[in-house]
């Protein structure tokens, strides 16, 4: 079934923009790939201090990857007080100074596309020239820069609601957990609804948390007024946004499920002998291909967003305005 028209064109308006301005996509890949990284130095210091206290194999502690192994040791810290506050005060300090250094960096990209998509030409109206997306590009470090630091505060402000909404979510899944059921049967669908309504719970709030810091870039205001403004366009503009939301969802989602595929057939590969040393370059360009896709959809969706925002009437008084 084909896209309605406004929906349709903001994705293709998004999709040029984004191109035009490769260099953000590659900017925000690198720095996930930093936040990524930094957050494997406290789980690499865990490891090492649950080795030192319980003689455990480090390799089997990342047998099955970092996100599996923070758990791990951390239940092994368990019973050395001491060493669990020194790991959790560890991730603590990566997890805040991470979310600052991704602050400042988003700050920068949603200003830099924001500016590229306001005064960018028709360019999703055919005929279609590599010309006019060339011109579509905006960017450059002062630019990007200067627009970080404006945002930076606001952005760090938003992002600490974001953190209680996150907390709020849990402790409400936590609840209800709490509660007890009446079998197996129905404590195992209990729990499956519940990882279900906080899938579909995270979705909304970070969604949510998109717009608002495209309001708060588009009409250089603070939170409160961004969150009346996107409760707003919300409402006037469900269907749009919905259907945004879901063709950039799906995307991901195919995007996430040739990723799998391309993992799982790079494994067989890897038993192989001297095939199997081929392996390593492509499983790191896969990592690379798959980064690079989905950074382009997650901003091809925001510049779509910020265009039918612009378009909606929902805006609301900027400090230029007011002045």
């Amino acid at each position: 079934m084909a896209l309605p028209a406004s929906p349709k064109l903001a994705l293709k308006r998004g999709a040029l923009v984004t191109a035009a301005n490769w260099h953000v996509v590659l900017i925000q890949f690198v720095a996930d790939a930093v936040f990524t990284a930094l957050l494997a130095v406290p789980v690499v210091g865990g490891a090492a201090l649950v080795v030192l206290t319980s003689g455990l194999d480090p390799k089997t502690l990342f047998a099955q990857g970092v996100r599996r192994a923070v758990p791990a040791v951390a239940a092994a810290l368990l019973a050395h007080p001491l060493a669990l506050a020194a790991f959790l005060i560890a991730v603590v300090v990566v997890v805040l100074g991470g979310s600052l250094f991704m602050a400042f960096v988003k700050g920068g990209s949603v200003a830099v596309l924001a500016l590229a998509e306001c005064e960018a030409g028709p360019i999703e109206h055919p005929p279609l020239h590599l010309r006019t997306v060339r011109e579509a590009s905006r960017f450059s470090l002062e630019r990007a820069t200067t627009g970080a630091q404006g945002l930076f505060g606001r952005f760090i402000r938003l992002g600490c609601g974001l953190f209680a909404a996150y907390a709020g979510v849990l402790a409400l899944a936590g609840l209800a957990l709490t509660q007890g059921g009446s079998g197996a049967a129905w404590d195992a669908l209990r729990v499956t609804g519940i990882t279900a309504g906080v899938v579909v719970a995270v979705t909304l709030v970070n969604l949510l948390y998109l717009l608002t810091q495209i309001v708060i870039a588009v009409d250089d205001c603070e939170v409160w007024a961004a969150l009346r403004s996107v409760s707003r366009f919300l409402v006037r503009r469900p269907r749009e946004i919905g259907i945004v939301f879901a063709v950039a969802s799906t995307l991901v989602a195919l995007g996430t499920a040739a990723s799998l595929l391309a993992t799982a057939a790079l494994g067989l590969i890897a038993f192989v002998p001297f095939v199997g040393l081929a392996a390593l370059p492509l499983q790191v360009g896969a990592w690379l291909v798959r980064g690079f896709l989905f950074q382009f959809l997650g901003l091809t969706a925001l510049v779509a967003y910020l265009r039918l925002y612009r378009v909606s009437g929902d805006r609301g008084t900027t400090a230029g305005d007011a002045a």
